[in-house]
């Protein structure tokens, strides 16, 4: 039996601000530092170990990776960086409140940008400083290659590629792997290795520093997938995630 291990970043400031983030590269709060310390100790006592860690090109990612690393004294290991595990692009949303958004364009249509899944959130121009292609980060990398908005199917497409050719070669030897990557690329490899239908992605969800667990098998294919750590904490995380996006008037729902 194969497993991997899929973690999503701890909370970071848009994420506690509410806002959409997308390839905006925005820090760890405290609560996202110690989520990752939590999730390091969660596979130290469960006794995870790796051979490499991929992660995206963002800093809440790597930092989240790091930290991870060092509290399951793994800092060794190979750490393979790929902007294909970017979060999905927001577009011209980035950076903006969703509960803002709810009240100027109604909690409909702040859902459908959220949780639709081949609807594309109104785009950047290429004029926006918000733009990636300024980003010296993406100096080496073809410009075409870097979005405007981008759908959840979208961000399937930009992912798997990455599965298929930088991870899938490593876990076929055996290899002991985790992916440290945000929420929405993170739910592209769920919908691929669960064959999940559209509908069935778009109500799954991933809190914060809660290891996902993949046992496959020598197909790759899923055997079983579960959280790591306690069920009630995981899913207050999750109905926290959820709750974003909603119309508020002084500071109460509408």
């Amino acid at each position: 039996m194969i497993k991997i291990v899929l973690i999503r970043h701890g909370q970071t400031t848009y994420n506690r601000d509410s806002r959409f983030t997308g390839w905006t590269d925005v820090p760890l709060t405290k609560r996202g530092i110690n989520e990752a310390k939590n999730a390091g100790r969660l596979l130290k006592e469960d006794g995870f170990t790796f051979d490499a860690a991929f992660t995206s090109v963002l800093k809440r990612a790597i930092d989240t990776t790091n930290i991870i690393l060092k509290e399951t004294g793994l800092n060794h290991i190979p750490i393979y960086q790929s902007w294909r595990l970017n979060e999905r692009h927001y577009g011209a949303l980035q950076g903006l409140n969703k509960d803002e958004m709810a009240v100027k364009f109604g909690e409909e249509q702040v859902h459908i940008w959220r949780r639709s899944y081949n609807i594309r959130p109104p785009p950047l121009k290429k004029s926006d400083k918000r733009w990636s292609g300024y980003d010296p980060k993406y100096k080496g990398l073809n410009k075409k290659y870097i979005p405007l908005t981008e759908s959840l199917k979208d961000t399937v497409k930009r992912v798997i590629p990455c599965w298929k050719k930088e991870i899938v070669p490593l876990l076929r030897k055996r290899k002991k792997i985790i992916v440290s990557a945000s929420h929405n690329s993170l739910r592209a490899l769920v919908k691929y290795l669960d064959n999940m239908s559209p509908d069935e992605i778009l109500s799954f969800t991933i809190p914060y520093g809660f290891p996902i667990v993949y046992e496959l098998d020598d197909k790759l294919k899923p055997i079983r997938r579960y959280f790591l750590g306690d069920p009630k904490e995981v899913e207050k995380i999750i109905k926290e995630i959820e709750g974003q996006g909603k119309a508020k008037y002084n500071g109460r729902n509408k």
